[in-house]
């Protein structure tokens, strides 16, 4: 499984409207790639306007696809100007081989 993790950093008067954006596209991305397996939305409670991704894809190329898909194109696009930083990692979800 292919991890991914995602940080923001969002200014505070559009953190409503960024919620609101993720929130549709992670419901998109788990609806409509077979590839995402998970895509979970996490709120710092100390600091509200930090917002955390966790994503599992079956692989990189999922992944990818993910990224080509319109939802994210669309999400990217209505975000513009909402994000102050952004961090990803990519990791390798090992739990479960022998």
């Amino acid at each position: 499984m292919y991890v991914v993790c995602v940080e923001f950093e969002i200014v505070p008067s559009q953190l409503e409207n960024f919620i609101g954006a993720m929130r549709k596209n992670a419901a998109q991305s788990f609806a409509d790639e077979a590839g995402c397996q998970q895509f979970d939305i996490c709120q710092g409670p100390q600091n509200p306007n930090n917002i955390f991704l966790y994503e599992i894809y079956d692989d990189e190329a999922a992944f990818e696809a993910h990224k080509a898909a319109p939802h994210y194109h669309e999400f990217n696009y209505a975000i513009d100007g909402m994000v102050v930083k952004k961090s990803v990692r990519f990791l390798q979800n090992i739990s479960h081989h022998a």
